[in-house]
């Protein structure tokens, strides 16, 4: 077998995350919601994957990452996500891509409970900010300094549910 096919010894071959479980065992809030980190990278080169369930509607502040393309699949409720100037409706099973440098907005408007895998490539600072912003159990605040300190522009407010 070629050098190039193998995985280096460093590599483990595959990694399991429980249902509802995070891969560190942590627990993360942001009030209306809870966060599972599903796939980290210790590099910020990688993939960088979380779960996000709600138990109430909302979503974080209108946002533009400067160099993360941002995937979303809704497994469980609804979620509307505006993407530059076009708005989708996400049901289970459906997907989107947000690019990097486009802003975006999102929020869970279902009447139970939302769960929605998030992923971000490049990883870039994202865990940082979530295990930042986790610490308050509160969605992540309108502070400009934060979000670009972790590669993102804060634009405006979350999305208007009412």
């Amino acid at each position: 077998m070629s050098d190039s096919l193998q995985t280096p010894a460093s590599v483990p071959a595959a990694m399991q995350v429980a249902a509802g479980e995070d891969q560190f065992g942590e627990h993360r809030g942001l009030g209306i919601s809870v966060i599972d980190f599903k796939v980290t990278t210790q590099n910020g080169s990688g993939l960088f994957i979380l779960e996000n369930t709600f138990r109430a509607k909302g979503g974080p502040a209108r946002h533009l990452h400067y160099d993360q393309d941002e995937w979303f699949y809704a497994v469980e409720g609804e979620f509307i996500i505006e993407v530059g100037q076009e708005r989708f409706t996400l049901k289970p099973g459906d997907s989107l891509l947000a690019p990097r440098k486009v802003p975006h907005v999102w929020a869970f408007v279902g009447d139970t409970v939302g769960k929605i895998l998030i992923t971000f490539m490049p990883a870039g600072k994202m865990e940082a900010f979530f295990r930042e912003v986790t610490k308050a159990n509160a969605m992540p605040p309108q502070d400009p300094e934060l979000w670009r300190a972790h590669g993102m522009e804060l634009l405006g407010p979350p999305l208007s549910l009412e």
